[in-house]
C-alpha cells in the first residue's frame, strides 16, 4: 500500500510472454463469486485458472495511483494470497522496487 511495485507483472514475467501474474486461488473468493468484481478484475489464462487482470502498461488492474507515491488497492480486503505475501521491505519488494525504479523504503 505504499508504492505499488508488487503490484506489477515481474520484468522476468514479461520477459518469458507471461501475461499472468497473480493467481486467485480461493473459490470462495468474492472476487470469483462477484460478477461485477471477477468481470472488472480477474482474467483466466489458457487453461481457465483465474488471475488478477493487469492492464496493458502490466499493472494490476486494482491498484490506484502512481507507483512510487500514494496508492491504494481497490481489492484489499479480498486480496488474493500472492498479493498478501509480499512484506514491505522484503526481497520480493525490493526486486520489485528496483524493476521499476523505485528507491528501497528508509529505514526509520
Amino acid at each position: 500500500m505504499r508504492c505499488g511495485a508488487c503490484c506489477c507483472n515481474p520484468d522476468e514475467n514479461r520477459a518469458e510472454g507471461f501475461p499472468y501474474y497473480v493467481e486467485v486461488e480461493d473459490p470462495r473468493s468474492r472476487l470469483l463469486s462477484r460478477e461485477d468484481l471477477k468481470k472488472r478484475y480477474v482474467v483466466l489464462d489458457p487453461e481457465g485458472m483465474p488471475h488478477l487482470r493487469l492492464d496493458p502498461s502490466g499493472r494490476c488492474a486494482a491498484l490506484r495511483g502512481k507507483l512510487g507515491g500514494n496508492v491504494s488497492c481497490a481489492i484489499y480486503a479480498d486480496r488474493p494470497r500472492g498479493c498478501r505475501k509480499v512484506e514491505a521491505g522484503s526481497p520480493r519488494c525490493l526486486q520489485a522496487r528496483r524493476e521499476r525504479g523505485i528507491d528501497p523504503p528508509s529505514v526509520r
